[in-house]
């Protein structure tokens, strides 16, 4: 049982942390006009909101830490708001 909890433990931690890293990549490679026309926040400040999450993910691995959990808050709003914005 242990082992089970383990496992699926570090498969949630490694899913998590590719989603938060995924996110910050791509907001590293978007013109900052790109987000200037949506009605969010401005790339510096996603740049430093993703880039803290990610941080955070590395020092508290428990993916059901209060900083993880709103990492990937902070990930899936972006994703959602700018990337799917964008690629419409």
């Amino acid at each position: 049982m242990f082992e089970f909890q383990g496992g699926l433990t570090l498969v949630l931690t490694i899913a998590l942390f590719v989603v938060k890293g995924f996110a910050l990549v791509d907001c590293v490679s978007r013109r900052p006009s790109q987000l200037d026309s949506l009605d969010t926040l401005p790339k510096q400040t996603w740049l430093i909101i993703l880039g803290l999450a990610l941080v955070a993910h590395v020092f508290f691995l428990y993916p059901l830490s209060i900083l993880n959990l709103v990492g990937t808050v902070a990930a899936l709003v972006y994703l959602a708001q700018v990337r799917g914005s964008v690629n419409r």
